[in-house]
């Protein structure tokens, strides 16, 4: 398949990360990447996903990655799975002769393994330089539902309407779900058998990461969990905290000892960020070095810093995502060539935080239990589909309420010549609301 004919195909049928922020994923596409990444780390606790998609597809996986391939006109293939997923690994060898490209790229068990830079630096050594791209370097990576959905946009000329999620904590029955765009959290929730809690909050994908969401929120083409937890737990306490108590906390207690920076992911390989540093400068309100500051940009905010290296509890992460947002509000620019760059640590190995360790240090080992893969599209009577559902510019609907829509309709045209992505109907039934923000159908 030639290379704008898989861009058309991709960008018609909304195909977007599934993940992470929802690039749209037709935007990666370039001759320059000699090498595609297959994402299967599976980087949060608790989520299941991505493992199981790669194990019941493995196949078609491959497929689309042999194509996506040729396309870019790329040497390699790499299959980044954690050796843990031993039902994943076995499906992907079991298919791996018929396509000599691809090879499986083992990964630890360690977090955050799914940040694609680390992802990189695991699988090919090579080293992306900070505020840079993937394709710096050759390297393009994709995780596993985008790449099914590419499958399916290629061979059933199938939009993306529906999410894979892992529903888990304090529910009755954890499971991962195929739910349409749109359909609540509360919803997914009661198909999991409940809530086991009466007071509960929800994290909308993982631990790490993830925010605390309301049940009346909905399924996008990035969620990939939610998380019932007692609004109790540790973890909405801190996810909940209000910032200037992050900022007095770290005022009074941040004793700089290191830990922090010395366990950051991405100082380990290099990227000049040092959240130990950076709360030095902000709680004393030190202006004269603005390295700081600026570093803060090439934060990944994985959370390490404050939900496993602190030992005072306190929230370098959110601190450094306030600045963050704040110098892109205020449209400071900056020049990412300008970056000090250092060698990866010769300590990074010893630095690694396993998985088990940060599950149990999170709170959570008791909710690390399975979480069964139904693979058929559960039902829904009334859906409100989002029109920004990736990175760029929002959908714009092109229905209006009282129209009938089909099931894979567009009901959210793409802004020309712009980063954006059209959305389709999830269900069909009738538009009962349209606006700039999303479109409801009942079914």
């Amino acid at each position: 398949m030639v290379l704008t004919e898989l861009v058309e195909i991709m960008k018609k049928n909304g195909v977007a990360g599934a993940g992470g922020a929802g690039f749209p994923s037709y935007a990666k596409l370039d001759k320059r990447a000699d090498t595609i990444i297959l994402n299967c780390a599976e980087c949060e606790p608790l989520l299941k996903l991505h493992r199981q998609v790669l194990e019941k597809y493995a196949l078609e996986i491959l497929t689309t990655l042999d194509t996506i391939a040729e396309a870019v006109e790329a040497d390699h293939i790499i299959i980044a799975v954690k050796e843990a997923y031993k039902g994943a690994v076995d499906a992907v060898k079991a298919n791996l002769d018929r396509f000599p490209k691809a090879r499986i790229g083992l990964l630890p068990e360690v977090y955050p393994a799914g940040d694609e830079v680390i992802t990189i630096y695991e699988t090919t050594k090579r080293v992306v330089a900070p505020g840079a791209l993937p394709i710096t370097v050759g390297v393009t990576v994709f995780n596993v539902e985008t790449i099914l959905n590419v499958y399916n946009a290629i061979n059933k000329s199938e939009p993306v309407t529906t999410k894979y999620i892992t529903i888990a904590g304090e529910v009755k029955n954890p499971i991962t779900l195929k739910a349409p765009l749109g359909m609540t959290y509360a919803e997914l929730i009661e198909l999991a058998g409940g809530a086991t809690v009466a007071d509960y909050s929800l994290i909308g994908g993982g631990p790490m990461t993830g925010r605390v969401v309301s049940p009346s929120d909905v399924v996008t083409k990035t969620s990939n969990a939610i998380l019932v937890l007692p609004t109790t737990h540790p973890l909405i306490s801190k996810k909940t905290a209000k910032i200037q108590i992050d900022m007095k906390r770290a005022m009074a207690a941040c004793c700089q000892c290191r830990m922090c920076t010395d366990l950051c992911s991405r100082h380990l390989l290099g990227h000049p960020i040092e959240p130990h540093a950076f709360m030095r400068s902000a709680t004393s309100g030190a202006t004269k070095d603005v390295g700081p500051f600026i570093n803060t940009m090439y934060c990944s905010q994985c959370g390490i810093c404050e939900l496993y290296a602190c030992g005072q509890n306190l929230s370098p992460r959110t601190l450094i995502g306030e600045y963050k947002m704040g110098l892109r509000k205020n449209g400071v620019q900056i020049n990412h060539a300008d970056a000090k760059f250092s060698d990866v640590s010769e300590h990074r190995t010893d630095r690694l935080v396993p998985m088990p360790r940060l599950t149990a240090r999170l709170g959570l080992t008791k909710y690390n239990l399975p979480a069964p893969l139904v693979d058929e599209t559960v039902g829904a009577k009334k859906v409100k589909i989002m029109l920004s559902q990736s990175i760029g510019v929002p959908a714009a609907a092109i229905v209006k309420k009282g129209d009938k829509v089909k099931a894979g309709q567009v009901i959210g045209e793409a802004a020309e010549g712009k980063l954006s992505m059209p959305v389709h109907a999830s269900i069909s039934g009738k538009v009962v609301d349209a606006n700039e923000k999303f479109v409801v159908i009942e079914a």
